[in-house]
């Protein structure tokens, strides 16, 4: 799939957004789909291990879920791999430029897996006010922090809106890792491929690893929440790119007095 031009003037993501389908008959048909359509379909090309569901058992949410990001296969994965508890309440956070350009693409979409718009690159979700209505409706919002999908499957730096987001309304943030879902279905792909020349099984192994939440403490600057984030991802597996720190600034020397 690819961007397309939109059909109106551009409009505030809070107007895209197609709320009724979070109602209870569509998050309850959403979860069907992803778990008795999409699951089987997602097995024919893919074998899972999931890791760290325990991590949800004390958690009464919302939180914000923030995971890498490497194919279009990452919401689906993810969704199902979360109890049901969770995947009924959860939204996902989605590009207005991609998926909202065409009306019937954002309701597809929506209803498929319960997305909500955001607009990227400006000043971050905490600044998105239909965010905060889905939050104090005791909703859930799943987050790929880097802003599109990874071009060589390396985790390209995190931004902090999810972090901003979650602070405000005094929620955790649970990291996902994700990996091998670049594999079953590469960037520019519209669909799931086995691998190629495999004498055993076909299917390309995926993991879906959810980390501790982690909740955001006092005076502690967003960047610093989500630095934690990334050391969960570089801790499963990923490669991440160093958070660059800025050098410190000397102190001025002291004027020495002529003798």
């Amino acid at each position: 799939m690819s961007a397309s031009e939109p059909d109106e003037p551009v409009r505030d993501s809070a107007e895209l957004d197609v709320a009724w389908t979070r109602t209870v008959p569509f998050a309850a048909l959403r979860s069907s789909i992803v778990r008795w359509g999409l699951g089987p379909l997602m097995d024919l090309y893919t074998s899972r291990e999931v890791h760290g569901t325990r991590n949800l058992e004390t958690l009464d949410g919302p939180v914000v879920f923030v995971a890498n990001h490497c194919s279009h296969m990452d919401t689906p994965a993810i969704l199902r791999a979360l109890p049901g508890r969770w995947r009924r309440r959860t939204a996902v956070a989605a590009a207005t430029d991609y998926f909202y350009a065409r009306r019937r693409k954002a309701i597809l979409v929506s209803i498929l897996f319960g997305t909500v718009p955001i607009r990227r690159g400006g000043g971050g979700l905490g600044a998105a006010t239909h965010l905060g209505r889905l939050i104090r409706s005791r909703r859930s919002l799943l987050v790929f922090a880097e802003g599109t999908r990874s071009h060589d499957g390396k985790v390209a730096r995190l931004r902090s809106g999810a972090a901003v987001l979650a602070s405000e309304h005094e929620i955790p943030i649970v990291p996902i890792f994700v990996s091998g879902t670049s594999d079953a279905m590469p960037r520019g792909s519209r669909w799931m491929a086995h691998k190629h020349g495999a004498r055993g099984s076909r299917r390309h192994a995926i993991e879906i690893r959810f980390g501790a939440p982690i909740g955001a403490r006092e005076d502690e600057p967003c960047a610093d929440m989500m630095e934690r984030v990334r050391l969960f991802l570089a801790e499963s597996g990923a490669a991440t790119e160093p958070r660059r720190v800025p050098p410190a600034v000397a102190p001025e020397r002291a004027h020495r007095r002529p003798v």
